[in-house]
């Protein structure tokens, strides 16, 4: 199995369990720009923000092309940020293929050399991303994990260097079974995943019990019931914004509007400018 060449590349230098950083989920390149302004190391995507955007269902092999435009955007704009994408379930079922993809649909399309110490050249040969998340379900239903290791290993053999998160979704998908959970783990980290991510609404003790047997870093969602210094003390690497900040956006959004249809004035307080949006496009 090939392995990332030393040094490690410093997306994977971020991940450091029991010290977890927080990765913001973007959903365009303006939400993008903000969270890496706002002093983020790393920024990721949210898929159903993706799929929100084009009228698609989440998770449904729909957002392949949006989210590599997404993804190259985000590299035009952010030419020396960390990336990481959502990359659903490889968007296919055969390795190769869900190589393909990859080499295919998120190759960079201009020469910069970023912070990850990578040449990224315009050849094709180099991605646009420094990590994906790829998961061990499809269209909401768990599938072998044969399934994924096998696409976790040809994914490594192709790019050695990119951070494959390897998604556990048992407890996202409601098979609440932590031996599972343990042997799915196991299985992308032989087949060399950099990361495990188990997503869910997580008690702190399972948490600690999956760090406790993943020879990985671990990266679990944001959540409503713990601090990132709970997190932290359970030894999480990676904290995942996921949806919660898209969410969060059009929650505000509607709420604003229903203070106009309530006869209110507008309510611009802590809103950004038109000016300040409109720039970061630019």
């Amino acid at each position: 199995m090939s392995r990332p060449s030393a040094p490690f590349p410093a997306f994977h230098r971020l991940h450091r369990p029991g010290e977890p950083f927080i990765l913001p989920c973007a959903w365009d390149v303006a939400s993008a720009r903000l969270f890496a302004e706002a002093g983020h190391s790393a920024v990721g995507t949210t898929s159903l923000g993706v799929a929100a955007g084009i009228g698609a269902a989440d998770e449904d092999r729909e957002t392949l092309t949006a989210m590599a435009a997404l993804m190259a955007n985000m590299r035009r704009a952010l030419p020396d940020g960390l990336l990481t994408c959502d990359f659903e379930d490889g968007y296919g079922d055969d390795p190769q293929a869900v190589v393909d993809i990859l080499r295919e649909s998120f190759a960079t399309r201009q020469t910069s050399v970023g912070v990850s110490g990578g040449q990224r050249s315009s050849d094709g040969g180099a991605l646009a991303v420094d990590g994906i998340n790829i998961e061990d379900s499809a269209r909401g239903r768990l599938v072998a994990p044969e399934a994924l290791a096998d696409k976790v290993r040809a994914i490594k053999d192709a790019f050695p260097d990119l951070f494959v998160n390897a998604r556990i979704d048992t407890y996202w998908t409601g098979k609440e079974d932590l031996g599972d959970t343990l042997e799915r783990l196991r299985r992308y980290a032989d087949s060399g995943a950099d990361g495990i991510f188990v997503p869910g609404d997580l008690d702190l003790d399972v948490i600690t019990r999956i760090v406790d047997a993943c020879p990985l870093p671990v990266n679990v969602l944001a959540s409503p019931r713990f601090s990132r210094s709970q997190l932290a003390e359970a030894g999480a690497a990676r904290i995942s914004t996921g949806s919660l900040l898209y969410r969060a956006a059009i929650s505000a959004a509607v709420q604003s509007l229903e203070g106009l249809t309530g006869d209110r004035p507008a309510q611009t307080a802590n809103v950004l400018s038109y000016r300040t949006v409109s720039e970061l496009g630019g």
